[in-house]
């Protein structure tokens, strides 16, 4: 199996990600797109919602797609979450799956300053999305060793949806139509988030 790990706080998953997920999902022909809900990643400190209600969101937001999927292996995890922890886990449990790391250009830029980003480009496929602001061609592409994989590219229309300005649109009391699936908008609504 073709399996693309999409890691994150998604807090909230919004269509941006979606998107992303989507697009990578076509153009790496991949047969399964799991959205790896982190509980603790080290490069967000500070506060965020709680993890039960960031898995909900995204349950919500990717139900009904038949390639996508909910992953709780670092939701599960306690102390920080490093994708290469992650990335290990999925490859013991799944030996034979040809693994994708899906990340944004701004994430690749980040990457060598991870724990572990040769092991992650050993393990997986890097799958770098465009994003607003950062030009891709002016970014050198970092080298992770012999044993890295190459690093491939997914072009997306430019989206300029954030997860922190939805936050605080939602604290503002103005409208998150259109930035964030029907559901999630609601499920944020009911249970009071971000206020």
């Amino acid at each position: 199996m073709r399996l693309g790990l999409f890691g994150g706080t998604f807090d909230p998953i919004h269509l941006g990600h979606l998107i992303l997920a989507e697009a990578c999902r076509e153009a790496c022909s991949l047969d399964r797109v799991w959205f790896v809900v982190a509980s603790s990643p080290p490069h967000k400190p500070g506060d965020r919602t709680p993890v039960a209600d960031r898995l909900e969101m995204a349950r919500i937001a990717t139900a009904g797609h038949m390639a996508f999927e909910v992953s709780e292996i670092e939701a599960k995890r306690t102390g920080p979450n490093y994708s290469f922890e992650t990335l290990e886990a999925v490859h013991r449990d799944s030996p034979d799956d040809e693994l994708f790391f899906l990340i944004g250009e701004d994430s690749l830029m980040d990457l060598p300053q991870w724990r572990r980003p040769e092991r992650i480009a050993e393990l997986a496929t890097i799958v770098v999305v465009n994003r607003p602001g950062i030009d891709s061609a002016s970014s050198s592409t970092p080298n992770f060793g012999p044993n890295s994989r190459p690093i491939l590219r997914v072009s997306v229309p430019p989206i300029g949806i954030a997860s922190h300005d939805i936050r605080r649109r939602v604290a503002q009391g103005r409208s998150i139509r259109y930035l964030v699936p029907r559901g999630v908008e609601a499920y944020i609504n009911e249970q009071g988030l971000y206020r």
